[in-house]
C-alpha cells in the first residue's frame, strides 16, 4: 500500500468532528460552489461533489436543497478560502484550509491558537511544499475489482487505488479531479464522495507526551467554524 493508503487510515483513527461540523463546511462548500458555477448540479461539477459529499455524511435533502437556495440569493456573501501554515511544538508542520467571510476575524483567531498553545504562524510557502495536494474520489465497489479499476484510471491520472470497507478510493494529483469525475460519471460508476486532501511529504514521530502538546493546538483549530481542514506532519512513535 502506498502513503496516501496509510495516510488515510492514520486520519480514521482520529476523533472524526461532530455532525454539526460536518453540515457547516459541507454549507460553506454549497455555497462556494454556486457563487461558482450556479444552482444546477446537472452543469456545475463542483455542486455534484458537494451535494455527494452531503449524502455521504447523511446531511438530509431538505439542508442541502435549502442551502442551495440561499448561496443563489444575491444578498448571500461569499467565502473565501485562505491557507495558513505555521508550526506546533516539536517543530510539527502544520496546514490550516479556512474558509471565511472575515478573513480579519479568521486571520485573528487562528494567531491565537497558534500562540496559547507554544506554535507560530509562518508566512505563505513556508510549509505547504512539505505537503502533496491531492483529490480522491471514493467508489461504489459491487462489482468493480480495485486493480482495474487503477490500470482503467491511469490514464486519467490515478496514482494509488484501494479497497476499504466503504468503498474503492482514487488517490490522485489535485489538478486531476475533474478528468477522473468526469471518466467516473460517463462510465456510470458511482461516486459516494470526493475532495481533496494533502498528504505530508515526511512525517517526524513523536513520544505520546509530545503527541498531546500538538493536540491541543490542533483541537482548537477544529473547533473553529472557519476552519475547514487541518493537516500536520506528525507521527505518534509507537514506543
Amino acid at each position: 500500500m502506498g502513503r496516501a493508503f496509510e495516510f488515510r487510515k492514520a486520519r480514521k483513527m482520529k476523533r472524526w468532528s461532530a455532525m454539526s461540523k460536518a453540515f457547516t463546511r459541507i454549507g460553506k462548500d454549497i455555497v462556494m460552489a454556486v457563487k461558482e458555477g450556479g444552482p444546477d448540479p446537472a452543469s456545475n461539477a463542483r455542486l455534484r461533489a458537494v451535494m455527494q459529499n452531503a449524502k455521504a455524511v447523511n446531511m438530509p435533502k431538505d439542508n442541502v436543497e435549502r442551502a442551495i437556495k440561499k448561496a443563489s440569493d444575491k444578498s448571500q456573501g461569499d467565502y473565501k478560502e485562505v491557507i495558513f501554515e505555521g508550526y506546533a511544538p516539536h517543530g510539527i508542520a502544520i496546514l490550516v484550509e479556512t474558509a471565511t467571510d472575515n478573513n480579519t476575524r479568521t486571520v485573528a483567531n487562528v494567531r491565537s491558537y497558534f500562540n496559547k498553545c507554544d506554535g507560530s504562524l509562518g508566512t505563505s510557502g513556508s510549509v505547504v511544499f512539505m505537503f502533496d495536494h491531492t483529490c480522491n474520489f471514493r467508489i461504489n465497489a459491487e462489482g468493480l475489482d480495485p486493480e482495474e479499476i487503477e490500470l482503467e484510471f491511469i490514464d486519467y491520472g490515478a496514482e494509488e487505488v484501494f479497497a476499504d470497507e466503504d468503498g474503492i478510493l482514487i488517490y490522485a494529483p489535485f489538478e486531476s479531479f475533474g478528468a477522473i469525475q468526469s471518466a467516473l460519471e460517463e462510465k456510470g460508476i458511482e461516486i459516494l464522495s470526493s475532495g481533496f486532501e494533502r498528504i505530508p511529504q515526511v512525517t517526524k514521530k513523536l513520544t505520546h507526551e509530545q503527541v498531546a502538546d500538538v493536540e491541543k493546538l490542533l483541537e482548537k483549530l477544529d473547533d473553529d467554524d472557519d476552519v475547514q481542514n487541518v493537516y500536520h506532519t506528525m507521527e505518534e512513535s509507537e514506543d
